[in-house]
């Protein structure tokens, strides 16, 4: 496979690596100093209907629609879509990708564990939560691991894809679901603002720097880039001419 044709040009995706990394750090050196609190606050309670903050704003169907939404970005999900994930490369006999799956995932959880237990920031309570929830807020786990999950597995999926088409599709269709999980913790009430901005700054960099990990791991692997097919076009250029066409 050509590497100058995959989407993941290394450079790009470093500076947005940084970027994100920067973003969570300034954040986070925010949060603790609470600086965000009162734009925190504000936006849940416009989130809320005015005279009655137990009741969220929009149509009834909104309510069930983000609770079943939230739970794509729930261990519980994120866990079953891993190990079909992996199941589908172990049935395709692509181990080291599954390998890379399964390390990303768990490095993912490890850090998430260590983050809350490093800012242990309380819950909001400016409104009554709509959902559960008594792990610490920041960041939002529900943010983060959607990142880390969807964001890698589309990453590290679309290498396998052989068009750019398809690469790109799979990109989209996982930021999509990263966005509508971390939008629905806001609705539910059970994450600030800031939790969820920096739940999904430190998933996207963990996401890139496995991607980036994945590529750097291809180069130097003769059996990891014969797992990914050849990209759209390539195969074109590669293969000799045919007799007729000399």
């Amino acid at each position: 496979m050509d590497e100058r044709r995959t989407p993941l040009r290394p450079l790009a995706v470093l500076l947005v690596l940084c970027a994100a990394a920067f973003l969570f750090l300034k954040l986070a050196g925010e949060v603790r100093e609470g600086e965000t609190q009162r734009l925190d606050e504000w936006v849940l309670r416009s989130l809320r209907t005015p005279g009655d903050p137990a009741v969220p704003i929009g149509p009834a169907w909104l309510l069930p629609a983000a609770r079943n939404l939230t739970a794509l970005g729930s261990v519980a999900v994120l866990l079953l879509i891993v190990l079909a994930v992996t199941g589908f490369l172990a049935l395709a006999r692509l181990w080291r990708h599954l390998l890379l799956v399964l390390g990303a995932a768990g490095g993912g959880v490890v850090l998430m564990v260590l983050l809350k237990r490093a800012f242990e920031r309380p819950r909001p309570t400016v409104v009554p939560p709509l959902m559960l929830e008594t792990s610490p807020s920041f960041p939002s786990g529900h943010a983060m691991m959607s990142a880390v999950v969807y964001l890698t597995l589309g990453i590290l999926l679309a290498q396998l894809c052989p068009r750019w088409r398809e690469r790109i599709y799979v990109v989209t269709v996982a930021g999509v679901l990263v966005l509508l999980v971390g939008l629905t913790r806001l609705y539910l009430g059970v994450h600030y603002p800031s939790d969820v901005l920096g739940g999904w700054s430190v998933g996207l960099a963990w996401a890139l720097a496995s991607g980036l990990v994945a590529r750097a791991l291809r180069s130097r692997s003769q059996r990891l880039r014969a797992e990914v097919p050849q990209a759209e076009g390539a195969e074109t250029a590669a293969s000799p001419p045919a007799r007729g066409q000399r």
